[in-house]
């Protein structure tokens, strides 16, 4: 570590602890270090007004990641020379929640060699404890010790005799939370040797003679490492003077705020909000999140060659979303101030974020200044005062459905810190519609910075975990295990050309894999019983110019038609499943109309609905492992399936059956297998935009309306039993694809149908709408009247028999007498395929498709009536 990396900045000439030093009459005595680590500041406590505030833990003051990473390191470097190399080899580091997670992390990294776990207030269903103690001046006082190797603490996880415990704290105050878990902690793994390690060692005369008992009270050496030494000095009366001032600051402030709302000069906040953007990190598959269930040096090696790649991930979106004054997005030769960017870690999850700072800040360099912070629970009073440590504070709603309840939580020193962007980083349970709602952390940053980046790690769930275990209680390890870390969505750019908050799929990327063969081959297999439709891809479809054309005059003409169809949709599914539904569209046909309600609630709402991908193939269901991470993420009950259309309602009836196995072999119940959907011809749902049978645009084409990603893909030697179904983007067709125009095409008429969405909302809310299945009884008559025999070879609507034209060996097109506009990109395609298209009447489609019965390379069936032959 240089020795610019390790010494914090110190920019305030006054004293962040003068303004209750002057109040209250606290004062900090010590080294000439204290008053550079330490300020002060109040909080609501019934045991302890003060609040000691680190400025280099990077909790509650941002800090230089460098600078707070260094602080627990060189500690760690301290205790390695403490203990020898070959003692330090035998260390474990314990941190404790959350204010030392980070710090204790940091530690162990100077260790180098040394496992990490951290306490935790977050039970994790079906980990059994390995121990937990009380921390009596806490706001929240439970710790869990939840090690998924239950050896770690005993030995490291390696076997060997007992090892030396290393336990790390921000501040040894009294020490009675640390003694407290060394005699508890010894009862069970007796060892000879432990060592404290805290940033200061504040204790009283009268404590510090506490240790020295203590030690020859367990038979053991104790030893102590801090960076700063000194002391409090409380005046008679302090607590119920401290909690006397905070009463009165916080009514001061209450009224003016008050004031300001309802005052004739009252000023108008921006209605604007700062843009939200998701960033996929491409967090090492296997290495988890932090130390809650151990980090072994394994996984150190593991994460530190992953980390310029997610830093330049980062690097990368926060350059895309400059302002036009700065192309280079991060400051320039002309002059332009470094941007100021704040990385903000979750709670108890501060090392990956603070390591996230660290790369960032080593790949932007003089370009910008990077600083680093987390949330917190602890509630603190805010003054706007240089001599005072918490300036400014946020409050938002937990997110990460605590085990103690729903309840407010905490950002300071970020509002009014002038961040041009903030980083917030959260753990895949965090990532819940509290986070995104309208008084939640994301949009109360959005009030403070111009840019929001939201960086998802995958939780980290150990091997052994059962979704029905009780924390403390030992679970049998069930018959099958859960993989510890469920695949991570796939996310624009680096997979799809959709921006990454439109979408998240649930897919692996199969981009470099062959799977493409020729269409008459496919379908030759697939009805021989060779081959399912979804081990192999068609080779995508290139349109000409003329059909390039007619797609796009057909998106013009009927814009408007499928934005009302997007605007009733989705005002149904907030009506019947708000208030903040979790969109699952079924890949690939229904992510464009998913991406289009997503947009529609927020356009009209100001609602940010998670929205995901997922994959669906016909007779081998839905993909498990997908709705396993969804269960994980989000409550069942409230994800909200959506596709484009139906045609003849098998995937409706795939889709229901699917849950239902899925339930019955173990997997999480309250899914609803009712599909929403912009157009339903077939009367197979009851939630649609229409039951007209008209052009959707987005049928016309494939991968190119799509994001340039495949039809998905279930092939046994591809897809393992803990694997998301694959997808391939097509990254080669970029220079076709019209994603982004349908969309933004659409999008752009929102404000136009506005008016008439609500009328047909309220049209639709009131109506019967149970299905009909007047589509599944014309595809019957037509398979029996056509001699076909089989109801999958019968695609019905516009939409299907688009893609029997792109995807499939048609034989013939049924098109309602009169249909006009809507299908003229099929008689295009038809004459282009040399296919027959027969005018009929009493069809409830617009039109029907007919791929080639029994179909084999040297088949014809030029009389229009079943093939003859094998």
């Amino acid at each position: 570590m240089s020795e610019r990396a390790t010494r914090e900045e110190t920019v305030d000439v006054v004293w962040s602890g003068s303004w209750v030093a002057e109040r209250l009459g606290v004062a900090l005595e010590g080294d000439g270090e204290l008053q550079e680590l330490l300020g002060l500041a109040l909080r609501r406590n019934p045991k302890r007004a003060h609040l000691l505030v680190s400025n280099v833990l990077g909790k509650h003051v941002p800090q230089r990641p460098s600078v707070v990473h260094g602080a627990g390191f060189e500690l760690g470097e301290r205790v390695r020379a403490l203990l020898g190399d070959r003692e330090a080899r035998r260390a474990v580091v314990l941190g404790y929640a959350e204010t030392a997670t980070g710090l204790g992390h940091a530690v162990a990294d100077g260790l180098r060699d040394a496992p990490y776990l951290h306490s935790t207030r977050r039970p994790v269903a079906g980990v059994e404890q390995a121990g937990g103690f009380e921390e009596s001046h806490s706001h929240a006082t439970s710790h869990l010790l939840l090690p998924e190797d239950r050896d770690l603490l005993a030995s490291g996880g390696t076997g060997a005799d007992a090892s030396v415990l290393v336990l790390v704290d921000d501040e040894f105050s009294t020490g009675n939370t640390v003694l407290n878990t060394i005699r508890a902690l010894h009862a069970l793994h007796p060892r000879e040797r432990y060592v404290i390690v805290a940033l200061v060692d504040m204790r009283s005369a009268g404590d510090r003679d506490r240790l020295t008992v203590f030690a020859a009270e367990i038979g053991a050496r104790v030893d102590l490492v801090t960076r700063s030494t000194g002391t409090v000095a409380l005046p008679d009366g302090v607590l119920e003077r401290g909690q006397a001032l905070v009463a009165a600051q916080e009514a001061e402030q209450e009224a003016e705020q008050a004031g300001r709302a309802e005052g004739p000069a009252a000023a108008v906040e921006d209605a604007d909000s700062a843009p939200v953007t998701r960033v996929d990190l491409g967090w090492p598959a296997g290495v988890p999140d932090g130390g809650r269930h151990g980090f072994t040096p394994a996984h150190r090696a593991a994460l530190e060659a992953a980390l310029p790649a997610m830093a330049d991930r980062i690097a990368a979106e926060l350059g895309d979303a400059a302002g036009p004054g700065d192309a280079a997005g991060l400051g320039d030769a002309a002059g332009t101030a470094p941007r100021r960017i704040l990385v903000l870690g979750f709670e108890e999850l501060m090392y990956a974020p603070l390591r996230l700072g660290t790369a960032l800040e080593a790949a932007l360099g003089a370009d910008a200044e990077v600083r680093y912070s987390t949330t917190t629970r602890s509630p603190v009073l805010a003054v706007d005062d240089p001599g005072y440590a918490i300036r400014t504070r946020l409050v938002f709603p937990a997110h990460d459905d605590p085990a103690d309840g729903p309840g407010d939580r905490y950002a300071y020193n970020v509002a009014g810190a002038g961040f041009d962007a903030v980083v917030a980083v959260v753990d895949s349970t965090a990532d819940t519609p509290e986070l995104h709602a309208p008084d939640g952390l994301l949009a109360r940053l959005a009030e403070h910075t111009g840019h929001v980046l939201l960086a998802v790690l995958p939780s980290y769930v150990p091997a052994t975990a059962a979704p029905t275990g009780v924390p403390g209680t030992p679970t049998p390890a069930p018959e099958r295990q859960e993989p510890a870390v469920l695949p991570e969505p796939l996310r624009g750019p680096d997979f799809s050309s959709y921006a990454p908050q439109d979408v998240g799929w649930l897919l692996q990327d199969l981009s470099d894999t062959e799977l493409e063969a020729p269409t008459e081959e496919r379908e030759e297999a697939i009805q021989s019983g060779g081959a399912h439709y979804a081990e192999s891809l068609p080779v995508e479809y290139q349109p000409s110019a003329e059909y390039q054309a007619l797609f796009t005059a057909a998106l013009e003409a009927s814009a408007a038609r499928i934005a009302r169809a997007v605007g009733t949709v989705t005002e149904t599914v907030l009506a019947e499943r708000g208030p903040r539904p979790v969109l699952v569209s079924l890949a690939r046909a229904g992510t464009p109309v998913g991406v289009l309600m997503r947009r529609w609630a927020q356009h009209r709402h100001g609602l940010d609905l998670p929205h995901y991908a997922i994959s669906i193939v016909r007779g081998r269901g839905i993909d498990a492992t997908a709705l396993r991470w969804l269960a994980a993420h989000h409550d069942p009950a409230d994800v909200v399936f959506v596709d484009g259309w139906t045609g003849k309602g098998a995937i409706t009836r795939e889709l229901a059956a699917a849950i239902t196995e899925f339930e019955a072999s173990g997997g999480p119940a309250g899914f609803d297998p009712e599909i929403a959907v912009l157009a339903d011809p077939g009367g197979c749902v009851r939630t649609y935009g229409t039951r007209e049978d008209f052009l959707i645009p987005s049928a016309c084409l494939n991968s190119t309306v799509s994001g340039l990603i495949s039809r998905t893909v279930l092939r046994a030697d591809l897809v393992g039993p803990d694997d998301f179904h694959g997808g391939k983007f097509y990254r080669e067709l970029a220079d076709s694809d019209v994603s982004g125009l349908f969309l933004d095409t659409i999008a752009a008429r929102f404000d136009e149908v506005a008016g008439q969405v609500e009328e047909a909302a309220k049209e639709l809310l009131a109506a019967d709408r149970a299905p009909t299945w007047e589509g599944w009884a014309a595809v019957e008559r037509i398979s029996e009247e056509y001699g076909i025999h089989d109801v999958n070879l019968v695609k019905p609507g516009v939409g299907e028999t688009t893609r029997v034209l792109l995807r499939r060996v048609p034989w013939k097109i049924l098109a309602k007498r009169g249909a006009g506009a809507d299908l003229e990109h099929i008689r295009l395609l038809a004459e282009q395929r040399g296919v027959p298209v027969e005018e009929v009447d009493d069809l409830p489609y617009s039109c029907v498709g007919l791929i080639h019965p029994r179909f084999t390379r040297g088949a014809t069936g030029a009389d229009g009536k079943a093939v003859q032959g094998a």
